[in-house]
This record gives C-alpha cells, structure tokens and sequence, in this order.
C-alpha cells in the first residue's frame, strides 16, 4: 500500500507565492512519475505538471507559458515539490498528488487527498 501526503496549500493574495509538498511512503520499489493536477469547482480534474525519475519534466499548456511554476522532485525523499509563484484567483482549486510507479509484486498509480490552494483576488 503507498500514502501520498500533500501539505502546502492555503489561502493567499493574487500575487502570492506557495509550495506544495508531496511524501510517498509505503511498499514502493520505484517511482516513475510524481506529478500534480488540479479541480477547481465544476469543473474536471486537470494535469498542471509531472516529472520523471529522471527529471524530465511536462507541463499543461495553461501552465507551460508561466515561468513562474515549476515542479521538482527529490527522489531519496519521494517528495514532489511544486513551486507557485504569482498566483491568480484562476489557480483557485483543489491540488493533488499523483504517482506512478511499482511495488515488488504490483504497479502503483495512487493518489493524495488533495490539497486546497485558494487565491484572493
């Protein structure tokens, strides 16, 4: 079984800066791909960004033009890291943890609860 514990999220101004944290734990082997997508209200669950073990990273179109988002990783930690810089009431959603990857005896594609990230505009 593999937890993902997200932490990070708040309530910020438009302008503001967050950094979401991700912790895998449990019965993994290896990790893939970590990434984070976002639900905002009504509306689907959307990717924003993922990155490989390796390092290789891919963003959403509606994210790939803002430099000011990026994700990181640290692999000894199996924490993924998503930097938010200059926030918009549009980045208002719920944000989640994804992973990818195997046990010894299973593939693993897991989920965090999800943590909210509110911007005010």
């Amino acid at each position: 079984q593999v937890q993902l514990v997200e932490s990070g999220g708040g309530l910020v101004q438009a302008g503001g800066s967050l950094r979401l944290s991700c912790a895998a734990s449990g019965s993994i082997f290896s990790i893939n791909r970590m990434g984070w997508y976002r639900q905002a209200p009504g509306k689907q669950r959307e990717l924003v960004a993922t990155i490989t073990s390796g390092g290789s990273t891919n963003y959403a179109d509606s994210v790939k033009g803002r430099c000011t988002i990026s994700i990181s990783r640290d692999n000894a930690k199996k924490t993924v890291y998503l930097q938010m810089n200059s926030l918009k009431p549009a980045d208002t959603a719920v944000y989640y943890c994804n992973a990818v990857g195997t046990t010894v005896v299973a593939g693993i594609n897991s989920w965090g609860q999800g943590t909210q990230v509110t911007v005010s505009s």
